[in-house]
C-alpha cells in the first residue's frame, strides 16, 4: 500500500508538468483571454482601479494605456498563473520526494526547488519553439518566486508541527531540528 501512495503522489507533479507542456505548446492566439472577457464582462468599470497600474515587463511597461482593460487584466491573470502553478508544482514535487527519499527537510526543499526551477527554465525554452511565443527569463524568476514561496510555507508548516510536538513532549526544552520526520 505504501508503494501505491508513492506512485499516486508521483502523478501530481507529472500532471502539472503535462498541463504546463500543453499550454506552452499553444500559440498565444489560442490562449488569448481578451475576446472571452470582453464577451462575458463589462470591464470598463475597472478602468479607474487599473489606471495607476504600471508593470515592468521585458524592458517595457504594461499599462492600461498600452494594453487596454482586458489586456491588462489578462496580463495579470497570466503572470499570476505563473506564480501559482509553480507554487503548486513545488509542493507536489516536495510531497513526492518526501515519500521516495528519506533525508533532511532542507535537502528535500532544495531538491524540490531546483527541480521546479529547472522545469520552469525548460518550459521557457519550449515556448521558444512554439509559434508566436517568446521565452523570457523574467517568467522563470516569477516561477521561482512561486516555488520559493511554497518552500517557505512548507518549511513553516513543518517547523510549526515539530515545535508543537516538541513542546507537548517536554514543555521546557528548546526546539531544534536537523532531520526531517513524517
Amino acid at each position: 500500500m505504501k508503494d501505491l501512495k508513492k506512485y499516486v503522489l508521483l502523478a501530481f507533479p507529472v500532471a502539472i508538468m503535462a498541463i504546463l507542456f500543453i499550454f506552452s505548446s499553444q500559440p498565444y492566439h489560442e490562449q488569448d483571454l481578451r475576446p472571452t472577457m470582453n464577451a462575458w464582462f463589462d470591464l470598463e468599470p475597472l478602468r479607474p482601479l487599473l489606471e495607476p497600474v504600471s508593470i515592468p515587463y521585458q524592458g517595457d511597461r504594461i499599462t492600461l494605456e498600452s494594453h487596454g482593460v482586458a489586456g491588462l487584466i489578462e496580463f495579470i491573470i497570466r503572470k499570476s498563473a505563473h506564480f501559482f502553478i509553480y507554487f503548486a508544482l513545488m509542493i507536489a514535487v516536495f510531497l513526492t520526494l518526501k515519500e521516495w527519499w528519506r533525508t533532511k527537510l532542507i535537502h528535500l526543499l532544495t531538491a524540490s526547488f531546483l527541480f521546479t526551477i529547472a522545469y520552469a527554465a525548460s518550459d521557457e525554452y519550449h515556448q521558444s519553439l512554439t509559434p508566436n511565443r517568446t521565452p523570457y527569463v523574467g517568467d522563470v524568476i516569477l516561477d521561482g518566486v512561486g516555488a520559493l514561496s511554497a518552500g517557505l510555507l512548507i518549511g513553516l508548516v513543518y517547523w510549526r508541527r515539530k515545535s508543537v510536538r516538541q513542546k507537548e513532549k517536554n514543555p521546557k526544552t528548546k526546539f531544534s531540528s536537523t532531520t526531517f520526520e513524517n
